[in-house]
C-alpha cells in the first residue's frame, strides 16, 4: 500500500516522471500530453533518427507541432533517447511499440518483448513502478507476457510494482478528438494497478473507461477495430454485388444511412489501410485459432477486403477496354497513395497493391500525392509527379485512391480523359468520363 499511496500523490501534485517507449504516431502524442500537464517526461526511441529530430526540435508526426516540441524540450518537461537507462528513475512508463503481422498473419509481438526485457533490466530496486502496455495485442499478452518478466525477480504485482493494459486509440489526422477528448479504456492487473493507472490518465484524458482486467481491455481494441473492418468488408461486397446489378452503390448506401436508426453507413474503397484495422482483426483470429475456434467473420472480411486493389485495377482495364486501350502500355496516374485522407502515411496502402497490380499487366505507373514525396516499399521506387494540367491530360487513365482534401476535383474532373473513382470523389461533379465502384 505504501507504494500506492506514494505514487498516487506524485500523480496528483503532478510530480511523477513519466517515461514512454517508441515515439511513433501514439507515443509522441501521449509523451506530449503528459509534458504538457505538467509531468516530466522523457521518450526512449531506439530510431536515432526520431531522437535526433525530437533533440532539435522538430517532429515527424502530423499531429504534433515542431513548435510544441521545442517549448516542452526548453522548459524542460520532455526529452528524447535511446538508452533504457533513462528509466531507471521515472515513476511511470508507457510502452507505445508496434506489433506487424508477420507474413504468415501471425502476431510479432517481439517488440513488446524486447521493450518489457529492458523495463525489467531497470527497474528500480525499490520499486512502486507503474507499466503500461498500450501496444495493441491479443488478449492474455499483459498477463501471460509482460507480467512475468516483471515479476521474476520476486516483485509482486499490486505492491511491488503496478501493471494495466490501456489499448491507443489514435486516429492519425484527425483533429475532432484528441489524447484528452478520446475516452480511455484502461484494465489493471490488480485492482490497485487498475486504481493507479487511472489516477495517471486521468490527469491527461477527460473520460477513463475502467474494466475488469487487461485481457478485456485488449478484448475491447480488437473489437473496435474487428467491427470496422467487418463492416467495411460487408460494404465492399455489396459493392461488387451493385456492379454485378448495375446499381450506384453510393445511392444504396447514401440512401440507407437517411434511416435515423439501426443502421450505421460505411463506404466502399480500394481496401483497408493504415496501423489498425487490416492487421488487428488477425490477432484476435489467430488467437482464437489456438484455441481451436474459427473466427468466420474476420476471415471471411479480410478475403474480400483483400480482394479490392484486384477489383479496381479490373475496373482500370473494363475502363480503357471502353477506350479502345489495353492497361498494357497505357499511361495511368494514381491520385493518393497513404492509407486515408490528409495523411502521408502509407503502412498498408490498398495503393500499394494497386500499383503493383498495374505495374504487373504492363502500365506506365505515376502518382501524385501531396503528402508522400516518395514511396520506397517492397520493390516499389518512385518520387511523386507533379500534377499538372499536362499530366492529367496525358494520362489514359487517373485512377483516385486517395480523396485528399487538397484535391481540386472540379478540375481534376475537368481535365482528366478518364477517371476511375474509387472513394467517389468526383460526386456531382461535371466530368469527361468517371468509372466509379
Amino acid at each position: 500500500m505504501e507504494h500506492k499511496q506514494q505514487l498516487l500523490k506524485r500523480i496528483a501534485d503532478r510530480q511523477a516522471r513519466i517515461g514512454i517507449v517508441g515515439l511513433g504516431y501514439v507515443g509522441l502524442p501521449l509523451a506530449v500530453a503528459f509534458a504538457e500537464e505538467g509531468f516530466t517526461v522523457v521518450g526512449v526511441d531506439l530510431d536515432a533518427r526520431k531522437v535526433a529530430a525530437l533533440q532539435r526540435g522538430e517532429s515527424y508526426v502530423e499531429d504534433v507541432p515542431a513548435s510544441v516540441i521545442t517549448t516542452l524540450r526548453d522548459r524542460g518537461l520532455f526529452r528524447a533517447s535511446s538508452d533504457y537507462a533513462t528509466l531507471a528513475d521515472v515513476d511511470a512508463i508507457s510502452i507505445c511499440v508496434p506489433t506487424p503481422l508477420r507474413k504468415t498473419k501471425d502476431p510479432d509481438i517481439s517488440y513488446i518483448v524486447a521493450a518489457t526485457e529492458c523495463i525489467a533490466t531497470y527497474m528500480p530496486a525499490a520499486g512502486g513502478q507503474l507499466i503500461v502496455l498500450e501496444s495493441t495485442t491479443y488478449p492474455g499478452t499483459t498477463e501471460e507476457i509482460v507480467l512475468p518478466r516483471l515479476s521474476r525477480d520476486g516483485l509482486q504485482v499490486g505492491r511491488d510494482f503496478f501493471l494495466a493494459f490501456s489499448p491507443e486509440r489514435i486516429d492519425p489526422g484527425r483533429t475532432d478528438y484528441t489524447v484528452r477528448t478520446t475516452p480511455k479504456v484502461i484494465g489493471g492487473a490488480t485492482p490497485d494497478c487498475l486504481e493507479v493507472a487511472v489516477a495517471l490518465y486521468g490527469t491527461v484524458v477527460d473520460r477513463p473507461v475502467p474494466v475488469s482486467g487487461t485481457a478485456a481491455a485488449e478484448m475491447v481494441k480488437l473489437l473496435e477495430n474487428t467491427f470496422r473492418a467487418v463492416n467495411i468488408g460487408l460494404v465492399n461486397e455489396v459493392a461488387l454485388m451493385c456492379d454485378r446489378l448495375g446499381l450506384n452503390v453510393w445511392e444504396v448506401v447514401g440512401a440507407a444511412a437517411t434511416k435515423p436508426y439501426g443502421f450505421m453507413p460505411f463506404y466502399p474503397g480500394p481496401g483497408l489501410g493504415g496501423h489498425c484495422i487490416p492487421i488487428d482483426p488477425h490477432y484476435l483470429s489467430w488467437k482464437l485459432r489456438t484455441l481451436n475456434y474459427t473466427a468466420r467473420f474476420i476471415e471471411l472480411a479480410a478475403e474480400v477486403n483483400s480482394h479490392m486493389p484486384d477489383y479496381v485495377v479490373g475496373k482500370v482495364g473494363d475502363a480503357l477496354n471502353a477506350e479502345r486501350k489495353a492497361i498494357n502500355g497505357s499511361r495511368v496516374l494514381v491520385l493518393g497513395v497513404a492509407y486515408k485522407r490528409d495523411v502521408g502515411d502509407v503502412r498498408e496502402s490498398p495503393a500499394l497493391d494497386v500499383i503493383h497490380l498495374l505495374q504487373q499487366r504492363g502500365a506506365e505507373v505515376s502518382y501524385h500525392d501531396p503528402y508522400v514525396g516518395s514511396l520506397r516499399h517492397e520493390g516499389l521506387d518512385m518520387d511523386s509527379s507533379p500534377l499538372t494540367d499536362a499530366a492529367l491530360a496525358a494520362a489514359d487513365c487517373v485512377v483516385v485512391v486517395t480523396d485528399h482534401s487538397a484535391f481540386d476535383w472540379a478540375h481534376i474532373g475537368a481535365t482528366a480523359r478518364l477517371i476511375v473513382d474509387t472513394r467517389n470523389a468526383l460526386k456531382g461533379r461535371a466530368a469527361q468520363r468517371v468509372v466509379t465502384l
